[in-house]
């Protein structure tokens, strides 16, 4: 995925409301930019950081600059629009780049699904196979060593979409959690039990039900994100 407009470079003041940065251009400007971001960020949003922000052309929104990525001191690239990450897997499957998702013939988005009314991120339907449903997650938490975790906080809604692949692999349908790992710096993923137990009492259940774990990072640069690595998921029970 390129980045189209190209992006704006700044430098991060704070990050604040949950959806709402703070940065100076620069030639000193501060501006306020929207933060497409309900997670903690942790180690994503220290002031000095490098914000890298796109513009829209949209004249209703009232903060026009989104805060697309982030470049750390340690010089590693992270994606903190989380809305990015069906766009980026979506595209990386449609190029058969995915090599455990190739072999469907369609391929829908936001499709409903589940005894709890939700909405499945990506839906992969074939005439001789039975249906995937892909739930897609953004994987920005770093701790030592390339160690990432997901989630970042305690996610409710993290732990609905867990009980819903668990129900479609009970039923026969292929179900699969997709950890989109959109932080250079991260060489395996981990669930993270001391943030979110509950999420991790789901995952495991999860697992033992046929719920499959694909995990894929990107290399990132301020003109374009590719998922194209295959990365490890150690899952410690």
């Amino acid at each position: 995925m390129k980045f189209a407009p190209p992006l704006h470079a700044a430098t991060l003041i704070k990050r604040y409301k949950r959806f709402l940065a703070d940065i100076e251009l620069s030639d000193g400007e501060l501006r306020t930019i929207h933060c497409a971001n309900t997670g903690a960020m942790t180690g994503c949003a220290e002031p000095g950081t490098t914000v890298w922000y796109s513009t829209s052309d949209n004249k209703k929104r009232k903060y026009p600059n989104s805060w697309e990525l982030a470049h750390t001191a340690a010089n590693n690239w992270i994606c903190v629009n989380t809305i990015q990450a069906n766009h980026l897997v979506k595209e990386a499957i449609e190029q058969q780049r995915i090599t455990e998702l190739n072999g469907y013939d369609n391929l829908r988005t936001e499709v409903k699904y589940g005894a709890e009314n939700s909405r499945i991120d990506l839906l992969l339907e074939s005439q001789t196979r039975q249906p995937c449903y892909i739930e897609v997650k953004s994987v920005t938490l770093l701790a030592d060593n390339g160690q990432g975790y997901f989630p970042d906080a305690v996610t409710t809604r993290g732990q609905k979409h867990l009980r819903e692949l668990t129900e479609m692999a009970q039923q026969g349908s292929r179900a699969v959690l997709f950890f989109a790992v959109l932080h250079t710096g991260i060489n395996q993923v981990n669930v993270a039990q001391h943030i979110d137990p509950e999420y991790a009492r789901l995952l495991h259940q999860a697992i033992n039900a046929g719920v499959e774990i694909i995990c894929y990072r990107a290399t990132i640069n301020a003109d374009e994100i590719k998922l194209e690595d295959c990365i490890q998921f150690q899952h410690s029970t």
